[in-house]
């Protein structure tokens, strides 16, 4: 076996990498702002029963009204001297949402005011951008043991007898990230759905949407790693992409991209969603998650300490909000998990140490999962537990452990139970 171990080990090491009709929503906080000359404008869609041809499941196929109202979006770019880009219907949230460019030197402020008071016109906002919360910086040499041994929840969540209940099966989550190498030994199989909500950025998976993905449900098959959830099926949703910031590589997306993969996650009937990323306040984003947490699905979001409120989405209220371990003054409400130097999947069939936020999300998003099995009547935001010192109670999440039977007694008793 110490053979083996060892050969795991050393593969580990080689395989590094070398490098309803909706009303316009409101944000608190933190003031608006873009990094872009583009903006988003959303067009009323009537209701169900007043389009014509329309079903009453709601189903989006008037197309001649979405020409109309795409006509409608031409004349208010042009009348405004902005260029049509694209459109995408959000008949989840009652709008038709148009991504319109203002030209550069022109403030963004006066035009959405401007068009806002288009009697067609729901609400307009800026095209917000959103970055994932991973450290980009080299991993110190990785310890030469089995890859499940390394990994933090296996000890610290004793990830092996919370399996003994629960692993996530027969439930859906949705990660919204980068590209996701489906095909990866540890990952083939696992998905329900991948699809790129991205125009124009073809390319091969990408590290951070294949690391989240990793933790959350690598399966158990021998080989890597083993996730939080291995029973759980994904749905691998790309809004974002990765670019070269420096030395530096980050995962960026934008309103729209995030807007089409929430509005697919929640047509499709995600459990939860896994949203490990940060950026400003956003009235679209912020009316789908709305919608979202009304269904009772569990929304996980890497809280980000440089932003107010940890940022959005991890700011609105009802969303599961994370943070890596080491950071510290973190406010009540926020978990903390483990995000250091935890081995994960990457492109290329490989793995990887990685760190960050973003991966502590993942955790807690897998966590959920198993909680969803085990207790489906349990409220994720409030049943997940924390010892004295802060830190996330895995087991006692799941089961109830006291004095006289610890987490492996307690998960025996519950399966014995279940059994009776």
């Amino acid at each position: 076996m110490k053979a083996l171990a060892a050969l795991l080990a050393l593969a580990f090491a080689l395989a590094l990498p070398s490098g309803s009709q909706a009303a316009a929503p409101t944000v608190s906080g933190e003031p608006v702002a873009s990094e872009s000359h583009e903006i988003l404008v959303m067009l009323r869609m009537p209701a169900p029963h007043f389009r014509p041809n329309a079903r009453y499941g709601g189903r989006y196929d008037d197309r001649a009204a979405q020409a109309a109202r795409r006509r409608v979006a031409a004349e208010i770019a042009r009348d405004n001297g902005l260029e049509l880009i694209e459109g995408w219907p959000m008949p989840l949230v009652g709008v038709d949402c148009y991504v319109m460019r203002v030209p550069a030197g022109r403030p963004i402020e006066p035009v959405i005011e401007q068009i806002s008071r288009h009697p067609m016109v729901a609400w307009s906002q800026p095209l917000n951008s959103f970055e994932t919360l991973a450290d980009t910086a080299p991993p110190r040499d990785p310890p030469r043991d089995p890859l499940f041994s390394v990994q933090p929840a296996a000890s610290e969540w004793r990830l092996a007898d919370l399996h003994g209940l629960a692993t996530g099966r027969g439930v859906t989550i949705a990660v919204i990230d980068s590209k996701i190498e489906v095909g990866h030994p540890d990952l083939a199989g696992q998905f329900s759905a991948s699809r790129d909500f991205l125009v124009n950025r073809p390319g091969a998976a990408e590290d951070h949407g294949t690391g989240i993905a990793g933790v959350i449900a690598a399966k158990g098959n021998g080989v890597g790693i083993l996730g939080i959830a291995p029973g759980a099926r994904l749905m691998a949703l790309r809004a974002c992409y990765e670019r070269q910031r420096g030395d530096a590589v980050v995962s960026s997306c934008d309103s729209l991209t995030l807007a089409k993969a929430l509005h697919f996650a929640l047509e499709r009937g995600a459990d939860v969603i896994n949203m490990s990323l940060s950026g400003p306040p956003d009235p679209l984003l912020s009316s789908l998650i709305a919608l979202g947490l009304e269904r009772r699905i569990a929304v996980v979001a890497a809280f980000d300490p440089d932003r107010p409120g940890g940022g959005f989405p991890a700011s609105v209220p009802g969303v599961i909000s994370v943070a890596e371990e080491s950071l510290r003054s973190l406010p009540a409400r926020v978990y903390r998990a483990p995000g250091r130097d935890v081995p994960t999947t990457q492109p290329g069939g490989k793995w990887y140490f990685v760190n960050g936020s973003s991966f502590a999300a993942a955790h807690v998003t897998g966590l959920v999962a198993l909680l969803r099995e085990a207790r489906s009547t349990a409220s994720p935001a409030t049943a997940i537990e924390r010892s004295a010192t802060g830190a996330i109670d895995a087991c006692g999440t799941l089961v109830t452990v006291t004095a006289d039977c610890d987490c492996p007694c307690a998960i025996t008793r519950a399966r014995a139970g279940r059994r009776n």
